[in-house]
């Protein structure tokens, strides 16, 4: 693999060390860093000439500079003259602006989309998108990997009897299902609705029997926590007996981590796409390492081999 270099900005180092440690290379050095004016300059450090590059940064909090960070650094690699750049986004920030669903609103997926690909990305590669569309959003090869094996081991493993799988709304319900069968529950969808652009929801009916079942919620992200607080309540009503919830991406901005430890959900499992430090850890919230699956996927596509093999 001496053609193979991972590099990182300042949004998630920890995790491009994970995956550098299981592929057995060196992290790539570069500077990134924000002058006084907060200008941001990138210089990388080291010969990329030719070279198969991967620049892993999640656009996560700080959002914004995350996104700059990375657009700065891609075309930092193309004018070193990189052989080939993937951008590696964990999680990618705006996918849930992915349609006008309001008059007169942006697309903004697109719009980071286009960027990403003009700042020099020959290749995407992420994890469970919040919409799917957001691929044809490319012009360039896009591989999104899915952490519904890591969430799905981690529950088999726990053996919770009486148990269904429940959608937070039917948007999810696809992915609820595909974790439905392999863990062999049935499956509930709760029926929900947004109010105006708040993050606040409505929750109006559940489709499906949970009285006196052991719940297990579904989703790709958790936000503010106001969805999970009300599908918790909402299940309670209808009679669960106990609420697990797993998503894939542990966002947890505003009052998410109070709305977590005040509600009576029993565990909530996330894995790191995004970090999870300093007051956003809780007993009840589980953290499952994405460093293998990402680091494998880095590994087929650096030596031609099927990704989507790893999901057969």
């Amino acid at each position: 693999m001496d053609e193979l270099k991972v590099f990182t900005g300042n949004a998630y180092p920890a995790l491009a060390k994970s995956v550098c440690d299981y592929l057995g290379i060196p992290l790539g050095e570069v500077d990134v860093f924000e002058f006084s004016n907060e200008n941001i300059f990138v210089r990388i450090l080291e010969n990329v000439r030719q070279r198969d590059v991967f620049v892993i940064q999640p656009i996560c909090s700080p959002v914004n500079k995350s996104l700059i960070e990375l657009l700065i650094m891609l075309d930092a690699f193309r004018r070193a003259s990189a052989g080939r750049i993937t951008a590696v986004l964990p999680y990618y920030g705006y996918g849930r602006t992915d349609k006008k669903d309001q008059p007169r609103v942006p697309i903004t997926a697109r719009l980071i989309a286009d960027l990403i690909t003009t700042a020099g990305a020959n290749r995407l590669l992420t994890m469970d998108l919040h919409a799917p569309q957001i691929q044809g959003f490319f012009t360039i090869p896009v591989d999104e990997l899915t952490t519904l094996s890591i969430l799905n081991q981690y529950f088999k493993e726990k053996a919770l009897d009486n148990l269904v799988v429940v959608a937070t709304d039917i948007g999810i319900s696809k992915r609820a299902r595909d974790m439905a069968a392999n863990l062999g529950a049935p499956l509930a969808i709760i029926e929900k609705r947004r109010l105006g652009n708040t993050g606040a929801t409505e929750t109006l009916n559940v489709i499906g029997e949970v009285q006196g079942m052991r719940a297990l919620t579904v989703d790709d992200e958790i936000d503010t926590a106001a969805s999970l607080v009300g599908a918790v309540n909402t299940l309670s009503e209808y009679g669960a007996s106990e609420v697990y919830a797993c998503c894939t991406h542990p966002v947890f901005s505003g009052p998410a981590i109070q709305r977590i430890a005040s509600c009576p959900v029993k565990e909530v499992v996330v894995t790191d796409t995004i970090p999870v430090i300093g007051n956003k850890k809780l007993d009840k919230i589980t953290v499952l390492p994405i460093a293998p699956l990402l680091g494998e996927a880095i590994h087929r596509i650096h030596t031609g081999l099927s990704v989507g093999a790893m999901f057969e």
